[in-house]
């Protein structure tokens, strides 16, 4: 065991201490750079990456989209947040706490600015009147909404980053993060256990944005850490999961401002539907 660790009175920010992000983390806020951020022909500006918060919003845009809503066109804008493009003074003026995504819509007289991938999903469904559920069961979805805004630090911030990303692997805060989210694994498994979906009978923007984390990592696509947290004994989150996955929708929105992974699941930037057939990771590059 290593000795134990005793706090400073007051608390120093040592910037080589941090991992693989150790050079992003920082305690301030604001730019470090002025970088004007790229717009496109289209109503929605997104400036996204294709971790589960902005899988959030690309799949909710593909899913309106399906669902005939041909005002949800929108350009995806990559950035990259491991060279910080986050912190460049057009991406501040969106989002002042410089986390993807962030969203400029430029659908009515003045532009907005709408971050938070959770107040994104909102703002959008309630636009267009899709993806809600019905009114007598809003607040139950609603509910499972915020559940999950307030339940993904525990799985990202706190599992993912001690489990997948620290620079060293310690055994309390491991253990500490895998049962919390054991647990919120079991709370889903509970509730898809009496629904098919979390609001109830209709697929919402909740489903959305609980399967981009929750949902991802009972398939085995976050942290490798399917086997360590025996995801599959969740058996109707699995269900669930895997209905959704399915959803054409649903893949096209992974795929968008991806820079991971296998090159055919892989779009850099969106700015057309065709883009799904003519821009291949192998075309676009790093351009």
């Amino acid at each position: 065991m290593p000795d134990t660790y005793t706090p400073p009175e007051i608390w120093s920010w040592d910037a080589d201490n941090g991992g693989e992000f150790a050079k992003i983390n920082r305690p301030i806020a604001g730019p470090t750079h002025d970088a004007d951020l790229p717009v496109g022909k289209h109503p929605f500006q997104l400036y996204s990456l294709a971790t589960p918060n902005g899988v959030k919003v690309t799949v909710l845009f593909e899913e309106l989209l399906a669902a005939g809503v041909k005002e949800a066109e929108y350009d995806a804008w990559l950035i990259r947040i491991n060279n910080g493009d986050q912190f460049g003074s057009g991406f501040v003026d969106v989002n002042p706490n410089s986390k993807i995504p962030a969203l400029l819509d430029r659908s009515g007289d003045a532009p907005l600015r709408v971050f938070e991938s959770g107040a994104i999903l909102l703002h959008l469904a309630e636009k267009f009147g899709k993806f809600l559920g019905p009114a007598s069961s809003r607040a139950e979805m609603l509910s499972w909404l915020f559940w999950q805004m307030g339940s993904a630090p525990y799985l990202g911030g706190g599992f993912g980053h001690f489990y997948a990303y620290a620079p060293e692997k310690w055994e309390y805060p491991i253990n500490r993060f895998a049962m919390e989210t054991k647990r919120q694994l079991d709370v889903l498994d509970r509730r898809l256990g009496e629904t098919e979906h979390l609001g109830g009978d209709d697929y919402t923007i909740a489903d959305i944005a609980i399967w981009s984390w929750y949902g991802q990592l009972s398939l085995g696509r976050l942290y490798s850490a399917g086997t360590f947290l025996d995801v599959e004994s969740y058996s109707h989150v699995q269900r669930w999961a895997q209905a959704i996955d399915a959803r054409p929708a649903v893949q096209r929105g992974r795929m968008v401002n991806r820079v991971f992974g296998e090159p055919e699941m892989q779009l850099h930037e969106r700015h057309d539907a065709s883009d799904f057939e003519t821009m291949t990771q192998d075309k676009i590059g790093d351009g």
